[in-house]
């Protein structure tokens, strides 16, 4: 039996990292970043072969899981992707090179306020492998699920609309600031409620029921790394761009606002 617990615990790992919807969201992340003008078929490969990997590890970490609503779209959009740009015109695969992100972000938008319209918002098919069935139903854990979908749908909305800026108004779907920087930083944010809330959510509902508890985590606990990721994205700009003072702004914001927020925690 010893001999067992390394194994049991790689397993319980390996488990809890597939039981994140991040995971789940990870091939359109990555296609939605890495797809533009001369990317679209190295896009969709890595895509694809994420998702294959994803749900044949999911099966092999619990082989009588049921197939979750967004690996059944991962599996869909990019096969049904990798078969039209494999017989593609010419003319097709450069609209796909230059819209397929904004295609796949708005899909996303679509998934995230539709699951929740159908009453099922797409994280609670992971979040209940993480929690015990008696919390399954409670108004708590359902809302808390409600919230953090429609915040996915609402960062996914936030890098469709700067992708398209960036095709549509600026005619530039590289520009560091439609094509990256406000994507990622979307997605961040996005990232960074779905850790913080929970206990929030936990922490609050304790605090109606008058059990005893710790106060609901501040949110400076969700925005101080976002603000520390200005600096990075600062030295970006100053490196990719021509203009200076835009970094420099990024930079200065990111150690005051870092400094602002945790003072104020």
């Amino acid at each position: 039996m010893k001999a067992d617990a390394p194994a049991t615990a790689r397993r319980g790992v390996v488990a809890g990292f597939l039981e994140n919807p991040v995971v789940g969201m990870a091939p359109w992340i990555i296609f939605s970043l890495l797809v533009g003008p001369g990317r679209f078929e190295i896009a969709v490969a890595l895509a694809l072969a994420t998702t294959i990997v994803l749900v044949a590890a999911g099966r092999m970490v619990d082989r009588g899981s049921s197939w979750k609503l967004l690996e059944v779209a991962d599996a869909v959009f990019f096969a049904l992707l990798a078969v039209v740009g494999a017989v593609a015109s010419d003319g097709t695969l450069r609209w796909l090179e230059t819209y397929a992100g904004e295609v796949s972000n708005i899909a996303l938008v679509v998934i995230a306020f539709g699951s929740m319209a159908f009453r099922m918002p797409f994280t609670l098919q992971y979040a209940r492998e993480q929690v015990d069935p008696a919390y399954w139903h409670t108004p708590t854990f359902v809302r808390a699920n409600y919230v953090i979908t429609g915040v996915w749908g609402l960062a996914f909305l936030v890098a469709a609309l700067a992708g398209a800026y960036g095709d549509l108004v600026l005619h530039n779907p590289d520009n560091i600031w439609t094509g990256w920087i406000i994507q990622i930083l979307a997605i961040i944010a996005a990232l960074r409620f779905t850790a913080w809330y929970p206990a929030v959510a936990r922490a609050r509902a304790r605090r109606a029921a008058g059990l005893p508890g710790p106060d609901p985590p501040g949110l400076s606990g969700m925005l101080v790394p976002l603000a520390g990721l200005l600096v990075p994205v600062g030295i970006a700009v100053l490196i990719l761009e021509s203009v200076w003072w835009p970094g420099v702004a990024l930079i200065v914001a990111g150690v005051l606002l870092t400094k602002a927020l945790r003072q104020s925690g």
